[in-house]
């Protein structure tokens, strides 16, 4: 069964029949493999099935929330197909959170039970108290006492549960990333990770395909959206997914070379490592039959290294969690050197709509920049017990997305920036994903973010942050001479700050809130 765009046959509309489908006419095909471990399809629907049949023993009722403290593994699917077979939500969390951070999470989300990982348990341990909603904290490994959450699981019937769920009940709870606050709860449908793959399939587009054959390399992690989102595609469409625990350049590149990996879904981040690894060549890529990548703004000059080095489909896509990812692609027939359109974030699938409105909610015409807004058959649920502010970002069937953006006549989207990221330079709006790849084209510059600082004189001035080339330590006024001429005069920075690093959340984007608060 393919998942792609050609697929033919029945297609499955909830995670349980694609479960059940594949352990009934593929058993031994290989599921997930996650370092050394492999797990076949009969497997994973087996234990799924004993991870629901805990679920019902734990007392979780349907709308319960579950949460998963860890890196990618095995479990993390095993949970999730318990959830779509209970009714139950699961909440991935991020494992690199301060306790501070985790309490909010878990005491948001009011999750029943927790599965983590035992360099967590701690830090769980400490926060437990403030957690009246939490009842059962299951230790990710088998030799924790009581064998952990191997161990509660076993044991159990792997037999299918009575109940059905429908593709329309909430399967998960991703939290944002807080890059403008504090994170909120994005409650996403079963139906809405197949939206796009059903939209394509329904108008015969290879846009985006996932095959059989295919061996899918999942190298974001589950509490971001692309995670379970790539998984998802791959899984319905019978392929195997290789589960990688923690993103590292070598490793990775060794993975595609060697395992036979022939698709995979990258941030721009990811791209610039694996380019800058020693000895990297076309040689390593040879396997690759198409890349998938979005999250963040790419620079036009490693979209290029890209298709020289990789020479494979190339896709874009372009979406927010509460979009489930995926709501406008920049196709693979697009990904030519030399087409204008690579600055572009792509344009809408059939089934899906985009707008662009000015500051009161009127639509602009084609060229001007405004706000973008979004119409999906695959727009969240809402924001967990947050009615105001969800009807504040979905009203009459259009998501804001807060990104600043223009059409072209062809229906194209161009992402000039986030909105409140937008820097107002004596009356004029600058954009600094525009100052940024200006910046980033400079030799001596490896890296690149500006931010606003106040100005008595102009309301506003930009503000560069340049993380120099190894080797290299460019001046000001170097900087300045090599964007004279590539940016207005309003648009140039007039500071500079030199630093190793960029701080980025996981998706690659720079954290512009963190920039502005220091000294």
């Amino acid at each position: 069964m393919s998942g792609g765009a050609a697929g033919t046959g029945t297609r499955p509309t909830t995670l349980t029949e694609a479960a059940a489908h594949h352990a009934r006419h593929r058993p031994d095909g290989m599921a997930i493999e996650c370092q050394e471990r492999r797990v076949t399809f009969r497997e994973l629907h087996e234990r799924g099935n004993r991870t629901a049949h805990g679920l019902l023993a734990e007392g979780l009722a349907p709308g319960a929330r579950v949460g998963y403290l860890g890196r990618d593994s095995e479990y993390y699917y095993e949970a999730l197909l318990a959830c779509a077979r209970t009714g139950a939500v699961l909440v991935p969390v991020d494992p690199r959170l301060t306790e501070q951070e985790l309490a909010h999470v878990l005491r948001d989300s009011q999750a029943a039970l927790l599965l983590a990982e035992e360099d967590r348990l701690e830090a769980v341990d400490r926060i437990r108290s403030t957690l009246p909603e939490l009842r059962t904290v299951l230790p990710l490994c088998a030799d924790a006492p009581g064998g952990g959450f191997p161990g509660w699981q076993a044991g159990r019937p792997d037999t299918d549960l009575p109940g059905v769920t429908r593709s329309r009940d909430p399967l998960v709870q991703i939290y944002t990333s807080g890059t403008t606050g504090a994170p909120k709860g994005v409650v996403l449908r079963q139906g809405s990770f197949w939206a796009v793959n059903d939209l394509l399939a329904r108008h015969r587009l290879d846009w985006l395909d996932w095959r059989e054959d295919d061996r899918s390399l999942n190298l974001l992690p589950g509490h971001h959206i692309g995670g379970p989102w790539w998984f998802l595609q791959g899984f319905r469409a019978g392929a195997t997914n290789v589960l990688v625990r923690d993103f590292q350049g070598q490793h990775t590149l060794r993975l595609i070379r060697d395992s036979g990996i022939t698709t995979t879904l990258m941030v721009p981040a990811m791209l610039q490592v694996l380019l800058s690894e020693p000895g990297v060549s076309p040689a390593d890529f040879t396997g690759l039959r198409k890349v998938v990548y979005g999250g963040s703004p790419i620079p036009e000059s490693l979209l290029r290294r890209c298709l020289e080095t990789m020479r494979c489909e190339f896709a874009q896509i372009y979406g927010l969690t509460e979009t489930c990812a995926s709501a406008v692609c920049l196709p693979p027939a697009d990904h030519v050197p030399g087409n204008p359109r690579l600055a572009a974030a792509g344009r809408p699938y059939p089934g899906v709509a985009v707008q662009i409105v000015d500051d009161a909610g009127n639509p602009l015409p084609t060229g001007q920049v405004g706000e973008v807004l979004i119409d999906t058959p695959a727009v969240m649920d809402g924001y967990w017990q947050r009615p105001r502010e969800s009807a504040l970002t979905v009203a009459d069937g259009w998501l804001r997305t807060g990104d600043a953006g223009c059409v072209d006549d062809d229906g194209y989207l161009y992402i000039r920036d986030r909105i409140k990221d937008v820097i107002l330079v004596a009356g004029e709006n600058v954009y600094p994903a525009e100052v940024e790849n200006a910046l980033r084209m400079c030799p001596a510059v490896a890296d690149a973010a500006v931010v606003g600082r106040p100005d008595r004189v102009r309301g506003e001035a930009v503000h560069a942050y340049v993380v120099p080339r190894a080797g290299d330590r460019p001046d000001p006024r170097e900087l300045r001479e090599f964007l004279h001429g590539r940016l207005a005069e309003y648009k140039m920075p007039t500071a500079y700050e030199f630093v190793e690093r960029l701080p980025r959340n996981v998706s690659g984007k720079v954290l512009r809130r963190a920039l502005r608060a220091r000294d």
